[in-house]
């Protein structure tokens, strides 16, 4: 693998995110003191889950937890391969992203997309050159969740639900959803005239990539 994979968890706008690096064999996830990974919340368990090195993927498990680990809002069952980009969340509480190696190589390194952001420094790199100035927090919030998954369908409900998490559904109007579409679109032209955000009528927005 290249450079290091690790864990990064969301903070509030404006705040930076907290990382951990993935350099050992076994990293594990939970409320208690003795965890490589140690998350503060009553609903997360003592030793929630953990994350193996397997030759070069990286396996999540859930160590019995009683609220649930889940990937991508699928609840982990079983041990899961980590994809990069994939979001983690333990208990619904706590929201991790997992970016593996290759991601995090310097920008100079080969790209596997030409449409990809740093969740560690917010920025927002396409083909190699970075976006600048940087995206509103909602316009990156909306930006890598069409990433999280590419190819999928996003409705409008999950774009509230990921750029606007403590507004009611009915408090977003469809202009101001449009209006972020609008906009990110506009930004990403910036660099690349290629139109990475699709709108399929009737069901939501999806990113593709030239």
């Amino acid at each position: 693998m290249g450079d290091q994979a690790m864990l990064v968890m969301r903070k509030g706008s404006g705040e930076a995110p907290q990382r951990w690096p993935l350099n050992q064999t076994l990293i594990r996830l939970g409320r208690g003191g003795d965890n490589d990974v140690v998350l503060i919340d009553r609903e997360i368990s003592r030793h929630h889950a953990e994350i193996r090195a397997e030759g070069q993927d990286f396996v999540l498990a859930d160590l019995g937890s009683t609220n649930g680990t889940f990937v991508n809002e699928q609840r982990v069952t079983r041990p899961t391969r980590l994809r990069d980009g994939d979001r983690i969340s333990l208990a619904g509480r706590v929201d991790l992203v997992f970016i593996d190696s290759e991601a995090t190589a310097p920008v100079g390194g080969q790209a596997r997309a030409a449409l990809r952001t740093d969740p560690v420094s917010r920025a927002v790199i396409i083909r190699g050159r970075e976006l600048d100035p940087p995206l509103s927090p909602n316009q990156f919030a909306f930006l890598e969740l069409l990433l999280s998954q590419q190819g999928r369908v996003f409705s409008r409900q999950d774009v509230i639900e990921a750029v606007w998490p403590n507004v009611a559904i009915d408090g977003v109007t469809d202009q101001s959803i449009d209006a972020l579409v609008r906009r990110l679109r506009e930004r990403l032209a910036e660099l690349d005239p290629h139109q990475f955000i699709v709108t399929v009528r009737g069901h939501g927005f999806r990113i593709e990539q030239p």
